[in-house]
């Protein structure tokens, strides 16, 4: 009465067929997997980026005073390397000792680039709001400041434009154009 019992289970060549299919679809879906992390890396950047421009706006109005955004590297004053918000007592342009920082973020996702073109490029790149909501210079509350943040990927660009009342709207030149959507090219 000794009877082979089957086993349920797969053949070996059977694991090696399914094993090479798998690899080919993996193979093909790889690159369009890299461009969608790139695209939402981006896509995050700039809303991250947004945000702050938001936030500093919004503390200004509350607060009744100027509050600044400024890169967080205070040497090479790159976006890049993240933000900050804070309210700038001594008008250095940087948080220090004693002043109010509001909200920090960290550094992009490699490969992001960062360029910006404002009304007034005199010294480091910064957005300033006053009392009002105006985007205005860190040196005085009635002189407006306006233009754009781009920020590039790749083949991608995004670009955050602040007109000259201090409000920020996100465009994409590829979809908008470049006629709604100008700005400099990192």
């Amino acid at each position: 009465m000794n009877k082979l019992r089957r086993r349920g289970g797969f053949s070996l060549p059977e694991l090696v067929v399914v094993l090479a299919i798998a690899a080919l679809l993996a193979a093909v879906a790889l690159p369009d997997l890299r461009q969608m992390i790139r695209t939402q890396q981006l896509k995050a950047a700039v809303n991250d980026l947004f945000g702050a421009i938001d936030l500093t706006r919004s503390q200004a109005i509350a607060r009744g005073r100027r509050v600044q955004l400024a890169p967080a590297d205070g040497v090479s004053l790159d976006w890049r390397r993240g933000w900050v918000v804070f309210v700038d007592e001594d008008g250095d342009r940087r948080p220090g000792g004693g002043e109010e920082v509001i909200m920090r973020h960290g550094p992009l996702a490699d490969g992001i680039v960062v360029a910006t073109t404002f009304t007034s490029q005199q010294g480091a790149p910064y957005l300033a709001y006053n009392s009002m909501g105006r985007s205005c210079s860190d040196t005085s509350s009635l002189t407006a400041r306006w233009g754009t943040l781009s920020l590039l990927q790749g083949a991608q660009t995004r670009r955050i434009k602040i007109n000259m009342l201090g409000r920020a709207r996100i465009c994409d030149p590829a979809r908008d154009g470049d006629a709604n959507c100008a700005g400099p090219d990192p």
